[in-house]
C-alpha cells in the first residue's frame, strides 16, 4: 500500500479547506470598499483578524497534541490500561506513521492541517492589515508570524525530503554500526601499514587520529571536514604503490582498499550527521520565533482591545 504524505492527507483535504478560506477572504476584500481605506479596524478587518487568531489557536493545539500522545501512552502503560494489541498499535503510530488518534484527528491529520492553515494565515493576516504597515507592535507581530510560517515551510520540506536521503545513505546500517566499522578499518590499516614506509605509516596514523565526524553544529550542517586526513591518505596512497614489487603489491592494494572503504564509511557517517542536523536546524528558529510571535500577538490584541 502506497504511503500518503502529510500534504496529500485525505486527498488534500486541508489544502482544499485552506484554498476555500483564502478565496473567500480575497473575494470579500475585493468587494469591501471602506472609507477612507482598508485597514485592520474595519468590520472586514476585524473579521479577518479574528479568523486569523482562531487559526493561530488551532495551530497551537498541534504542539499540545504532539506532546500529549506520549504521555497518554505512558500513563496507560503505567496503569496497565493498554492491551498488547493497543501497545503494538501505539508503537506503530508513534514510530512509523505517527497516526495515533486524539480528538478525532490523527497526528498526520493535525500536521497536514497545521501546514496548510499556516499558509492560509499569509493571506488572511495580510488582508487584515489592509497593507498598512509601520513601526509598531502590529507590524512586528505580522513580521514574526511570516517568519514562523516560512520556517515551518522549511521544516515541512526537510521532513518530507531528508528522511528518504537518510534511508538511502544508511541502508540497513546505523551511525553506531558505521563508527564501529571505521574503527575496524583503522585497526586493519595500521597492521597492514607496518610493512611499508614511514610515510605510509604516518598517513594511516593521521587518518585514525585526525579524522573528525560531526564537530560543532555548523560543521555538522556542512557534513565535511576541510583537508580530511582520510581523503588525503587515499589520494596520496594512489601514487605511493608504484615502486613496490609483486610480493608487496598485493598487500599494498589491500591497504589501499581498506582506506578506500574507510573513506566511504566516513562519508556516509558525515552525511547521516548532516541530514539529522538539518532536520533539527529549523527547530532552533521555529520554536523561539513561535514564542516571540505569540508574545507580539498578545500585545497586538491587547493594544486593539484597550488602546485602539
Amino acid at each position: 500500500m502506497k504511503s500518503v504524505s502529510l500534504l496529500e492527507f485525505k486527498h488534500y483535504r486541508y489544502f482544499k479547506v485552506s484554498a476555500f478560506l483564502m478565496m473567500v477572504a480575497i473575494v470579500a476584500y475585493s468587494l469591501d470598499k471602506p472609507e477612507p481605506e482598508p485597514f485592520g479596524g474595519t468590520v472586514l478587518g476585524y473579521i479577518l483578524g479574528i479568523a486569523a487568531a482562531l487559526i493561530v489557536v488551532f495551530l497551537l493545539l498541534y504542539g499540545v497534541r504532539k506532546r500529549l500522545t506520549p504521555r497518554i501512552h505512558a500513563s496507560n502503560k503505567k496503569n496497565g490500561l493498554e492491551s498488547s494489541s493497543q501497545r503494538a498499535t501505539s508503537t506503530r503510530a508513534t514510530s512509523h506513521q505517527n497516526e495515533g488518534r486524539y480528538g478525532g484527528f490523527t497526528l498526520q491529520g493535525w500536521l497536514s492541517s497545521h501546514v496548510y492553515l499556516g499558509g492560509t494565515l499569509i493571506v488572511l493576516a495580510t488582508l487584515h492589515t489592509g497593507f498598512q504597515f509601520g513601526l509598531n507592535v502590529h507590524t512586528l507581530s505580522y513580521l514574526l508570524m511570516m517568519l514562523v510560517i516560512f520556517s515551518g515551510f522549511y521544516g515541512t520540506y526537510v521532513y518530507l525530503y531528508l528522511p528518504r536521503l537518510v534511508t538511502e545513505n544508511m541502508g540497513g546500517d546505523t551511525l553506531e554500526s558505521i563508527l564501529l566499522k571505521i574503527k575496524d578499518f583503522d585497526r586493519f590499516a595500521e597492521k597492514r601499514a607496518l610493512q611499508f614506509s614511514d610515510e605510509i605509516i604516518e598517513l594511516v596514523a593521521l587518518s585514525r587520529q585526525k579524522t573528525r565526524i560531526g564537530g560543532n553544529f555548523f560543521q555538522q550542517l556542512g557534513g565535511r571536514q576541510k583537508n580530511c586526513p582520510t581523503s588525503l591518505a587515499v589520494q596520496k596512497l594512489q601514487g605511493l604503490g608504484k615502486g613496490y614489487s609483486d610480493d608487496k603489491l598485493k598487500s599494498f592494494h589491500d591497504l589501499y582498499a581498506i582506506m578506500a572503504h574507510k573513506e566511504t564509511a566516513v562519508a556516509r557517517a558525515r552525511k547521516d550527521v548532516k541530514y539529522k542536523a538539518r532536520l533539527d536546524f529549523w527547530l532552533y528558529f521555529h520554536a523561539p520565533l513561535s514564542i516571540a510571535f505569540l508574545v507580539a500577538l498578545v500585545a497586538h490584541i491587547t493594544a486593539i482591545l484597550f488602546y485602539w
